[in-house]
């Protein structure tokens, strides 16, 4: 069972992805007819209080490793895969957030289907006054 607390000790970014990465497929079902439920979950009242814990003890970094700032769409990612009967019974895997994690979209997407290649690593690019004018300076 994956935790945040083990998280938290892996020192890279690179291991960090590694122990979150579940290799799935695209198109392979996971809630099928049952859908409904994950998306009324995820709606809910209580889980927007979650995520936005799980969001701020993050400090809104990508899978909480520092400097690495989230810098679009944050996604609170069940580090454990979630089923129907999850949603069902409110388990604490749903809501514990020692099982939850903040990343971004493409980091989300990399752990369920893809590799390292589909996170954008963005080099930030710090701006200065006039930058986007040159002829001011």
């Amino acid at each position: 069972m994956r935790t945040y607390s083990e998280l938290i000790t892996i020192p890279t970014y690179k291991e960090r992805f590694e122990y979150l990465k579940l290799s799935g497929e695209v198109g392979v079902e996971t809630f099928g007819f049952e859908r409904y439920l994950n998306q009324t979950f995820y709606r809910s009242a209580i889980w927007r209080k979650i995520r936005n814990q799980v969001i701020i003890r993050d400090n809104g970094f990508d899978m909480a490793f520092p400097d690495v700032p989230i810098g679009n769409r944050i996604v609170v990612h069940h580090m454990n895969p979630v089923d129907t009967d999850d949603v069902i019974y409110q388990r604490e895997i749903l809501l514990n957030p020692e099982f939850l994690i903040s990343v971004s979209y493409d980091t989300h997407n990399a752990i369920h289907y893809g590799d390292m290649d589909l996170i954008q690593q963005e080099d930030f690019i710090e701006r200065t006054k006039f930058d986007t004018c040159p002829w001011k300076h």
